[in-house]
């Protein structure tokens, strides 16, 4: 049962619709705790571990925040909701947590898969409604990156309206070492994707990445083991490329096929692309920048 109310958000008037299984019998409520046993036990090592562990090296939680867990309804984001209230209920920090979803334009099919799966989790959604699929959908050149940057725009805004102060997002290891293979490889720099962010738009507000430390391949166990089906994604824009059969292969694809081949090759790679970004020695590397300032090896070379 959806219920409708009106919240005041940075533009005015916001609506937001609530997802929440009110009827919940006690077979429901038992699948809800077999799933969150399954974190706790069979999964404590790959999943559970790794989570809190990234909680506490990169200081993501403190007391009192209030966070946004931004859920897009695929499989990353519903598994760090579920951390996000086991740590919640079990952990050393008291925070309030919001379940934000963000209906961009699903079809119906989609949509109603994320709000089944809510509810077989026993995720409380907040949600709210813009029509970022209709405004990408006739950009020919990176409408993924627009839309990405919509998306977190757009989350941002209703998070601190909700009076949050950080927001959530699902993305893992995995992501961690593409990302830092493609600035490599496409842009020739070194960077990589930080577990925590200032925003630099939305004052006060942080950008936090609970599943910093979690592999793809374990998330996918979690999702096969509890028989759990969630959206990809599910953009028009990705539609009409499956529709038309089209084979093309973006660049972070190109990177996940690329690791895949080191893992056949050696199963310490992908730990040390990782590890790497940890530990850069600036008296080896011919540049850096910092703060908007470049740094040449050559500055101090003779001092």
């Amino acid at each position: 049962m959806n219920e409708q109310i009106s919240m005041e958000n940075l533009e005015g008037q916001a609506e937001y619709s609530y997802v929440i299984d009110k009827d919940l019998s006690e077979e429901k409520e038992d699948h809800i705790r077999e799933i969150e046993r399954s974190i706790i036990k069979k999964f404590r090592k790959s999943i559970w571990c790794k989570f809190t562990k990234a909680i506490t090296r990169y200081e993501l939680i403190k007391e009192g925040d209030r966070i946004a867990c931004c859920i897009s309804g695929g499989k990353d984001s519903m598994l760090m909701a579920k951390l996000l209230q086991e740590i919640q209920r079990h952990g050393k920090y008291h925070f309030d947590l919001v379940f934000l979803c963000m209906n961009p334009g699903y079809n119906k099919e989609n949509w109603e898969l994320i709000e089944q799966n809510a509810k077989v989790l026993g995720i409380p959604l907040t949600v709210f409604h813009t029509e970022i699929f209709d405004t990408v959908a006739d950009i020919d050149k990176n409408p993924c990156y627009l839309c990405a940057r919509m998306r977190r725009g757009y989350l941002y805004s209703h998070a601190k309206a909700l009076g949050c102060n950080k927001i959530a997002l699902g993305h893992h290891f995995d992501d961690v070492i593409e990302t830092t293979l493609l600035g490599m490889l496409y842009s020739g720099k070194i960077e990589t994707m930080m577990p925590k962010l200032h925003s630099q738009n939305f004052e006060g507000m942080e950008l936090i990445r609970p599943m910093y430390l979690i592999k793809e391949e374990d998330i996918k166990a979690f999702r096969d083991y509890n028989g759990l089906r969630f959206i990809q994604c599910a953009c028009r824009f990705t539609e009409a490329c499956a529709a038309q059969e089209e084979a093309s292969i973006s660049k972070r694809e190109e990177m996940k096929a690329l690791i895949e081949q080191f893992r056949n090759t050696s199963d310490v790679i992908e730990s040390n692309i990782f590890n790497a970004m940890h530990n850069v020695n600036l008296a080896t590397v011919l540049g850096y920048q910092k703060d908007g300032i470049k740094y040449n090896f050559l500055d101090d070379y003779d001092k």
